[in-house]
């Protein structure tokens, strides 16, 4: 059995807390969060223990940590348990500022432990489909990807005010995605945003409506849609084009029963968030972190895509401040 030290007992933390529980060879040995009341919840339900960070780093009982706390906890937990020989389960991103990230994969390195970051859209069994029929040749020379990624509400402004903004708090997955699924690195990028959703999102800095273009040496384009808003659910589809063909995925709905009527179609809204959008996919990583704890597997997704991921977000930035493409 791995021991596993949970450092974040929030909304994430819970859907974690329940992947460790449900694994037959980890236990969620215990539970690190400075709000005693949501740790003591998660730790009596999985009648695990209540630890300090300092006391979670120390416990030769503890196999690995898994950091779902305030992203700006991220870089030093990370370092933390570098130094304390624990391997590493850390959800995106690594730090809001690219220095700090690197300092902190350094440490990775010289401490040589595993570091997975929680990119968890690469475990979802539709998008991973498409990456694989892709790589099968299905459709021949990849020529275009378009992702969608829309929430359906906005987050309160003061947590726009922390988060980094849209393109490092949200359209970081979308970065990710374009180069899981493209399997190239762009050289270029141009980005283009507005504030229509809500008002206090502009006025604390931040955009809620993106379009990005990535350009590859290749000639291949990916597009990325974003929005703040979708009055219908949690909008969340890729369609990768070929020279011999189309791989589309699409949302996963709620429920899967179509009513045909005189007036029409009726079918069911996306599902509503990410909690419900990629509860398989949570679970998926889950397994994939295991297979890394018994040195059967090597991260799939490393510090190093956390950082590229955060330096396309920045040049993503750069290119809506100066309003031109920027040079990859």
């Amino acid at each position: 059995m791995f021991n596993i030290a949970l450092l974040g007992a929030g909304r994430i933390g819970q859907i974690h807390a329940a992947n460790i529980a449900a694994h037959k060879e980890t236990t969620l040995w215990s539970v690190v969060d400075p709000n005693q009341e949501n740790a003591s919840r998660i730790a009596t339900l999985y009648q695990a223990r209540q630890q300090s960070v300092s006391e979670a780093m120390a416990d030769p009982n503890v196999h690995a940590v898994l950091i779902a706390s305030a992203t700006d906890t991220h870089a030093d937990l990370i370092e933390l348990a570098a130094f304390h020989g624990k391997a590493i389960f850390c959800e995106k991103p690594v730090h809001l500022d690219l220095a700090r990230v690197r300092d902190c994969l350094k440490v990775v390195k010289e401490r040589d432990v595993p570091l997975f970051i929680g990119f968890n859209r690469r475990f979802d069994p539709q998008f991973r489909r498409v990456k694989t029929q892709a790589q099968q040749g299905l459709i021949g020379k990849p020529e275009s990807l378009m992702i969608i990624s829309r929430d359906p509400s906005p987050p309160p402004a003061e947590y726009v005010r922390v988060s980094g903004g849209m393109f490092r708090d949200m359209t970081i997955h979308d970065f990710d995605m374009a180069r899981f699924i493209m399997g190239e690195e762009p050289v270029a990028i141009y980005a283009q945003g507005s504030n229509l959703v809500d008002p206090a999102i502009g006025e604390a800095g931040d955009i809620d409506t993106a379009f990005i273009v990535l350009k590859y040496a290749s000639g291949a384009l990916a597009t990325i849609v974003n929005s703040r808003r979708s009055a219908y659910g949690y909008d969340q589809r890729l369609e990768l084009h070929g020279s011999n063909g189309l791989l589309c995925a699409g949302n996963i709905l709620e429920n899967q029963v179509q009513h045909f009527g005189a007036n029409g179609c009726n079918s069911a809204l996306p599902e509503h968030f990410f909690l419900q959008r990629y509860k398989e996919a949570y679970a998926a990583e889950w397994l994939h972190f295991v297979a890394i704890l018994r040195g059967e597997a090597k991260p799939e997704c490393s510090g190093d895509d956390g950082e590229r991921a955060l330096y396309l977000a920045d040049k993503a930035l750069e290119s809506l401040r100066c309003q031109r493409e920027i040079a990859l």
